[in-house]
């Protein structure tokens, strides 16, 4: 089951709450997503780090009910 741009969007601000957040549905099929997220939280993270704490966000939805997420994540400057 595709997953919509806006449960994305509200896990990722749930988890994150102080996170800036845009989600584009790259193919129109509810499968395949790019994230933009910008978190103070991120200050001092690596991207791996990073990367970790929004897909933790996802809690396990990955790989499931969404199949392809080109994430992108910085702290503020």
């Amino acid at each position: 089951m595709a997953m919509e741009a806006h449960e994305i969007e509200g896990m990722i601000r749930e988890a994150l709450p102080d996170a800036e957040v845009r989600i584009e549905d790259l193919r129109g099929d509810g499968d395949h997503y790019a994230a933009y997220v910008v978190s103070p939280s991120f200050v001092g993270k690596s991207r791996v780090q990073q990367h970790q704490m929004v897909y933790a966000a996802l809690q396990g939805k990955m790989g499931g009910d969404l199949h392809a997420l080109a994430l992108q994540t910085s702290a503020p400057e």
